[in-house]
């Protein structure tokens, strides 16, 4: 009787060792992930297999290198307009922004520039075409822009500027769902932000001129 009550036992301990243990949930398998949204939008929550086709790649796509060399020539085109605003305009506020516009966009040109030096491309020349780019001012509209003074100048320079960046504005958008480049994206959101604030300090400009 005892042999035998020994032999269960054994039996017994031998079948725990050899099952194998169920492994523990993973408690990150099914949690939701917070995505932020662009600006101006509300952040969203998404699973983790769509959150993982989400992150941008080191590798650029066509949609990133267009980005990039349309808006070099279209950042230089807002600082020969910057440009003009010390010495032409009148409204003490326009100078300021005219001035954060160079502070930001000549840093933004000279990165741009060396990505498509590290991608194995050459930058676009200064007066490249730019017809089908969104938000450019015509030959035209930039001498009457370099021929205006004082009130004058800084209306048309509002004018221009604000359409300027609500085409920078579309182009961002454009990368942002095209793109793969993480640093691109990067730059996409600055430009989106920093130019967003800018267009709502010019409106507010033109309401006191």
């Amino acid at each position: 009787m005892r042999v035998a009550l020994i032999v269960v036992i054994a039996a017994l301990s031998l079948g725990a060792c050899s099952a194998d243990p169920e492994p523990a949930p993973s408690p990150q398998a099914s949690a939701p992930v917070i995505v932020p949204g662009r600006p101006g939008e509300v952040a969203r929550t998404v699973s983790p297999s769509e959150a993982a086709t989400m992150v941008p790649a080191p590798t650029p796509n066509a949609a990133d290198v267009t980005y990039v060399q349309k808006m070099v020539v279209h950042h230089r085109q807002a600082l020969d307009m910057a440009s003009l605003a010390p010495t032409r305009g009148e409204h003490v506020r326009l100078k300021s922004l005219a001035s954060r516009i160079k502070d930001s966009q000549g840093p933004e040109i000279q990165f741009m520039i060396s990505w498509l030096q590290q991608q194995g491309l050459k930058a676009p020349e200064h007066h490249a075409e730019h017809d089908a780019m969104p938000g450019m001012a015509t030959p035209e509209q930039m001498e009457a822009l370099k021929a205006a003074s004082g009130k004058e100048f800084d209306r048309l320079f509002i004018q221009l500027m604000t359409t300027h960046h609500q085409g920078a504005l579309k182009m961002s958008e454009q990368v942002l769902t095209s793109g793969s480049h993480i640093r691109i994206e990067e730059l996409a959101n600055d430009v989106s932000a920093g130019q967003s604030a800018e267009i709502r300090r010019m409106q507010e400009m033109l309401a006191e001129l």
